[in-house]
């Protein structure tokens, strides 16, 4: 779809909203695209937050994820039961801990993302040279979007 030069507020907000929509349908098929396995798309979000910021304290996961401490500690809970999730003592503060990926974790993870990027690469291929460097461009301006 070509977008009209911006020229009103109405045409950006127009584009906001189609983008947006794109944004959120890709988001969903992308995450559907896993390997078989037992983890629900929560455990599976918090274990990907784990692993990129390397590790966090309970209440940062959940604010990250944007649940409530309680709804975290039961997804902390099924993550450490299968080994996927591991507390050690905060350094500075005796009261806290922080979480972190286990090996196992780290595996698991990379697994899942392999199943998505092999999802999408699939998609790309499928795609005319040009709309794949339209999409190439299009997620640097989103990755600039994203900073800002």
């Amino acid at each position: 779809m070509e977008w009209p030069v911006v020229a009103d507020r109405g045409t950006a907000d127009e584009a906001a909203k189609t983008l947006r929509e794109a944004i959120m349908r890709l988001n969903r098929r992308v995450r559907q695209a896993r390997p078989v396995g037992d983890l629900t798309f929560s455990q599976l979000s918090a274990l990907t937050s784990l692993q990129l910021a390397g590790a966090l304290t309970p209440r940062e996961l959940a604010d990250v994820e944007r649940v409530q401490p309680p709804t975290m500690t039961k997804i902390v809970g099924k993550l450490e039961e299968r080994g996927l999730v591991v507390r050690t003592p905060h350094p500075t503060d005796g009261r806290q801990v922080i979480l972190s990926a286990t090996e196992q974790g780290r595996a698991v993870y990379a697994q899942f993302e392999k199943a998505r990027n092999e999802w999408l690469a699939t998609q790309l291929a499928a795609l005319a040279p040009d709309e794949r460097e339209t999409l190439a461009q299009a997620a640097e301006i989103l990755q600039k979007i994203s900073r800002a």
